[in-house]
């Protein structure tokens, strides 16, 4: 039963609930009871006090008519007094002889008395003085203590009764915390059985369960959101694989019926290698795409001077565009630093621009700008292609994912999936906009972190 949290929450509960009401309890008794103690201890110094002057100004005598005074003048018939010689014989007060136990002196002592007869109950003190002659000084205390009796009683009975109510209260809490676990259970176990539409339900009331079952029911969504996306790149590794299978199988087919010379199979066998080949990148840029996604390369990162490998690949796809008869206009700073992987970024960018190139026009122009940004470097490459439909926008950065205008061209569809990657692993962003005509993708990526000045 102790395995469970929800009992021993309760059992938490209602140990500090007792505790906070014991120490109460405590506190009112020491602030009622306590009190009236003190005020008859420091009433019995006080008498002693004025009595011990008396002795010292008139000796026995004084003491005596002092000691009768005030008997005749306690209006409460509290006091206690008892003068004895040195064979314990009265010699003044209210009591017929010395009680047996009073025996140390400058020792409260609270003990059964008889006064006129009555049997009553008195905090007393003892004195010795010169001579051998011993003084009892004290006051009756039974309504005290009667007090004092039904005060412990009443507390002792709120106890009882708080203790009654930290138990049901644990129970209760016991209960809210099984009802609101059961909630995510019932929600996981049938997430488990294969019913990812459940969600966890929410109460409405905002408290903490409510924020657990919120950031649950988003880790579903999103776990969700990546089960379709496996199910969405499955389909499209099906689909997209398909026919460069089948078209090497056929031809690989055809030439080992039909090749009439060594020269006719060779020529059947490197088409059929290059349909593989392409197979073989399309996994290896999942492949790569997977480690990024992974942040296994952030041991790569460093600062560096990003100048230098845009102007390697402004050179490189200039020349690629001018065979395609496109003009490729490049606008990047003498120095751009920036944090990260060299070869990712350099990777992501030439992406944008082969992309760029392949979907622009005869004539049109394609343009790589790098400048530094508030929140670190901006690479634009734009086109002035057919671009993307808004409504695809969204979607341009899934893996195999190709509008109706591109499914003409050459590619897989990873591309924008590769880029997007490298600027998630970055800390930075992909953004796709519409350039009118053409695509306008802008990688942003993070400054530097500046050193630290002891």
């Amino acid at each position: 039963m102790f395995r469970s949290a929800g009992v021993r929450f309760a059992v938490v509960y209602a140990l500090l609930l007792a505790a906070s009401a014991a120490a109460l309890a405590l506190f009112l008794w020491w602030s009622t009871a306590g009190l009236l103690d003190r005020q008859t201890e420091t009433a019995i110094r006080a008498d002693a006090q004025g009595l011990s002057e008396r002795w010292e100004e008139g000796g026995l005598p004084a003491l005596v008519l002092t000691i009768d005074e005030r008997l005749s003048g306690n209006v409460d018939d509290d006091a206690v007094y008892l003068l004895t010689n040195a064979r314990m014989q009265r010699v003044a007060g209210n009591l017929a002889g010395w009680p047996s136990i009073v025996r140390e002196p400058d020792t409260w002592y609270e003990l059964p008395v008889q006064r006129a007869g009555i049997l009553s109950l008195a905090l007393v003190w003892r004195y010795d003085l010169p001579g051998g002659y011993h003084l009892l000084i004290g006051r009756d205390v039974q309504v005290r203590a009667q007090l004092r009796r039904l005060l412990t009683d009443a507390l002792l009975w709120a106890l009882v009764i708080v203790a009654a109510m930290a138990v049901a209260g644990a129970l209760i809490v016991r209960s809210l915390l099984r009802r609101t676990l059961a909630n995510v259970s019932t929600t996981a176990n049938a997430i488990a059985a294969g019913d990812f539409a459940q969600r966890v339900k929410l109460s409405g009331r905002g408290d903490e369960f409510d924020q657990l079952a919120e950031v649950i029911n988003d880790m579903l969504d999103r776990i969700g959101r990546l089960m379709d996306g496996v199910k969405q790149v499955s389909n499209a590794i099906a689909h997209d694989l398909r026919t460069p299978i089948t078209r090497a199988r056929a031809r690989l087919e055809e030439a080992s019926l039909r090749a009439s010379s060594p020269e006719a199979l060779r020529a059947a066998i490197d088409r059929a290698t290059a349909d593989l080949d392409g197979i073989v990148a399309v996994f290896q840029a999942l492949m790569r795409i997977s480690e990024i996604e992974a942040g296994s390369r952030r041991s790569a990162f460093a600062t560096l001077d990003l100048a230098p490998p845009l102007a390697d690949l402004a050179e490189l796809y200039g020349a690629v565009a001018e065979e395609k008869g496109v003009t490729l206009s490049a606008d990047i700073p003498e120095r751009l630093p920036a944090h990260g992987d060299r070869e990712l970024i350099q990777q992501a960018v030439a992406n944008l621009l082969d992309n760029a190139v392949k979907f622009s026009p005869p004539g049109g122009t394609v343009r790589l700008q790098a400048r530094p940004a508030a929140a670190g470097v901006e690479v634009l490459v734009a086109d002035q292609g057919a671009g993307i439909p808004p409504e695809d926008l969204k979607r341009a950065t899934e893996r195999f994912f190709r509008g109706e205008s591109a499914r003409s061209t050459p590619g897989a569809g990873l591309g924008l999936a590769l880029v997007q990657a490298v600027a998630q692993l970055h800390g930075g962003t992909l953004r796709l906009e519409d350039a009118a005509p053409g695509l306008a993708a802008t990688l942003s990526l993070p400054a530097p972190e500046e050193p630290a000045h002891g």
